[in-house]
């Protein structure tokens, strides 16, 4: 009896919770969304509904030109470890090396570092080869974390996959780089795809090791927002850019966890 009293009353402790968890966080969101469609350019004072701040994000020459910036990097350094890392984490799972252990530890280890610390190490490092900064140095400093990101959700597929399939491969003939590109890979594929859209909403996000890895005229989009907090602080304008990007990473997002739930399910 006592339990039949207690389950209704658990229950609706936990809706509460549920709604009140998600309005604590989504809450700046909603009204950093409102405010981006508001006529007056005071944050403190609605006057009216406008798109002109979106389309005035749109003319902007500036953030457009950072946007691009961090399209090539993401977009590289995504590449490039969307390779790296499907290799590493193949060969951490099916094949045995003298420091194996400690490669794996090597290899996770941006996952856990400070980016402030990434950051420092990445600079000092490019100024010990005296490489001037520019757009390829941000994009060799987030292959380092990307890599890492793309082989972490690559090892949790591989987890899943039976080698007994490439084994069977193997027995009929194929070769070593047969049964990857034609039995492992194609099992692999949600995973790749799915470490690779969160390893680019990571590298478009990034600030930290973008600020400290710069070079003149390689100012990325957070950079560029950042600058603009500093001059002339918030503005309809960046709301509007803020919404547009929290869309866009939420979609990314969405697409990856759709992709790693429907190859789990194969």
């Amino acid at each position: 009896m006592a339990n039949q009293i207690n389950v209704p009353t658990v229950k609706r402790w936990q809706t509460w919770y549920t709604v009140l968890a998600f309005f604590y966080m989504y809450l700046p969101i909603a009204v950093l969304t409102i405010f981006s469609f508001n006529q007056s350019p005071s944050p403190s004072k609605w006057t009216g509904f406008t798109w002109q701040w979106y389309a005035k994000f749109l003319q902007n020459p500036t953030l457009l030109a950072a946007l691009k910036n961090s399209l090539s990097v993401a977009l590289t350094a995504v590449s490039i470890s969307a390779i790296l890392g499907t290799l590493t984490a193949v060969g951490l799972a099916r094949y045995y090396f003298p420091g194996k252990s400690l490669y794996r530890g090597i290899t996770y280890l941006p996952l856990i570092i400070p980016d402030i610390a990434i950051a420092v190490a990445t600079l000092v490092f490019f100024a010990a080869l005296k490489l001037p900064l520019s757009l390829i140095t941000i994009v060799i400093a987030h292959i380092v974390f990307c890599l890492a990101y793309v082989a972490v959700v690559v090892s949790s597929r591989l987890a899943t996959i039976d080698p007994k399939l490439e084994e069977a491969a193997l027995d009929l003939g194929a070769t070593p780089v047969q049964a990857f590109l034609r039995v492992l890979l194609p099992q692999l594929l949600p995973g790749i795809v799915s470490g690779c859209l969160l390893a680019f909403i990571l590298s478009m996000d990034d600030f930290v090791i973008a600020y400290f890895t710069a070079g003149v005229g390689s100012t990325t989009l957070p950079i560029a927002i950042f600058s603009s907090l500093r001059s002339g602080g918030v503005t309809p304008e960046l709301n509007a850019l803020s919404v547009l990007l929290i869309i866009a990473s939420a979609s990314m997002a969405a697409i990856a966890e759709a992709i790693r739930s429907w190859g789990n399910h194969d």
